[in-house]
């Protein structure tokens, strides 16, 4: 990009012989320099003189980002090819959302594409009725797999969860071929051969629609209803976590969607546990200034949990909600926030730890196993022991001192 084309000229030249795949941007001051320099291999020649600075330096942005974006999804594609006769895994969290489900047809699409035959597998319970709804409509493949062997599979990928054996089935030293993520996590301590997590996208799906897109891999109706629900979803209809590539995403894959499936998916009958635990939400609420949390008891469906805490987060005065309850042998914990003070994830992950809890700076997650107290009768006993050391490390990861209501 110097000022003398001479040397851009003998810079290009030399580049190109001694490293012909790499991305070159040269500059040169008129058409005739422009079209020597595309021919001795620039893919990308700019003009100063013809435009104004704001606008090369965007063009230059622009196209480094996209050839970044294609390369990722090109070595994506070549390592999944590598899988050849063999299996391939994709790991989705347990209790998997549409969001991760649709990322892991994603992924298996792209398998297609190259002839590898993968399985989308999970180890947990899929409760909450919209997301029933979405996989019954939407016939999609799951295997809730039981006895999961890792040497069964060439290559393992996790989708949206990136640790081996944190909220999924894989034992914690499982050996992980490709991780594709959005929520924030150690980078240092994820260990795979590909590894793209991108904490600012609100939705996996979003990472894997642009995949799609740089391999130009026909996207089926099906599967962008999934993609753009999954982001819909997990971007609470773009009002939380929302990157300006969800949107574009979205606007990809609105008129290629089936909306009277979408429209399905969303209105379907509500579960009695799901108003039950609403109701002990609500009832068991204690309020601290802005904060609201909640002990609903025992549970049996999970995503109860954070369809409580969406709901307490419309309470007037209220910008983070925390809502947990008791499983059979874990301790179930969601969060909300729209206070942008506050990072519920890192609150959960102080609290809890990173490898117990997750998520974003609105929304996030968190388990806790029993262990020993797992097989303990005397849930009540149990329950007042687990309020008291979630609600006091809580209190503590958020900077609040522990009264009596």
């Amino acid at each position: 990009m110097s000022s003398d084309i001479e040397a851009n000229k003998h810079a290009l030249a030399f580049i190109r012989k001694t490293a012909p795949d790499v991305q070159i941007v040269a500059r040169a001051n008129d058409y005739q320099q422009k079209e020597e320099m595309e021919t001795t291999g620039a893919d990308l020649v700019v003009l100063p003189s013809k435009l104004p600075h704001r606008a090369i330096a965007l063009a230059i942005v622009q196209y480094i980002e996209k050839i970044t974006s294609v390369k990722l999804a090109q070595d994506l594609k070549k390592l999944i090819s590598n899988v050849g006769e063999g299996k391939f895994a994709i790991i989705v969290h347990n209790n998997p959302d549409p969001d991760a489900i649709s990322s892991a047809m994603g992924l298996k699409e792209i398998a297609s594409s190259v002839g590898v035959r993968a399985e989308i597998l999970y180890n947990g319970k899929i409760g909450h009725h919209e997301n029933k709804a979405f996989i019954n409509l939407l016939d999609i493949e799951l295997d809730q797999s039981r006895d999961f062997n890792a040497k069964d599979y060439k290559k393992i990928a996790l989708i949206e969860c990136s640790m081996p054996g944190v909220n999924n089935l894989l034992p914690p030293d499982t050996q992980v071929s490709i991780v594709i993520d959005h929520h924030q996590a150690d980078i240092g301590e994820v260990k795979a051969e590909y590894v793209d997590i991108r904490p600012n996208i609100g939705a996996a799906a979003t990472i894997m629609t642009k995949y799609l897109q740089d391999l130009e891999i026909p996207i089926k109706t099906e599967l962008a209803t999934a993609l753009l629900y999954g982001i819909k979803v997990d971007t609470n209809d773009f009002q939380r976590n929302t990157d300006p590539a969800d949107l574009t995403a979205a606007a990809y894959l609105y008129p290629l969607a089936n909306h009277d499936i979408l429209s399905r998916i969303k209105t379907p009958s509500r579960s009695t546990e799901e108003i039950n635990v609403l109701g002990e939400a609500i009832k068991n609420r204690d309020i601290r200034g802005s904060y609201l949390i909640s002990n609903v008891g025992t549970i049996h469906d999970r995503d109860t949990l954070a369809q409580a805490a969406d709901y307490l987060l419309n309470l007037e005065g209220i910008t983070t909600t925390i809502i947990f309850g008791l499983g059979e042998d874990q301790i179930y914990i969601s969060g909300r926030s729209r206070d942008v003070r506050v990072n519920i994830g890192k609150v959960m992950q102080d609290a809890f730890g990173s490898d117990k809890a997750g998520g974003h700076a609105m929304l996030a997650g968190a388990q806790i196993p029993l262990g020993v107290f797992g097989g303990t009768k005397d849930k009540q006993t149990l329950m007042k022991l687990t309020e008291e050391v979630v609600v006091k490390r809580l209190l503590s990861a958020i900077g609040i001192q522990k009264e009596s209501s």
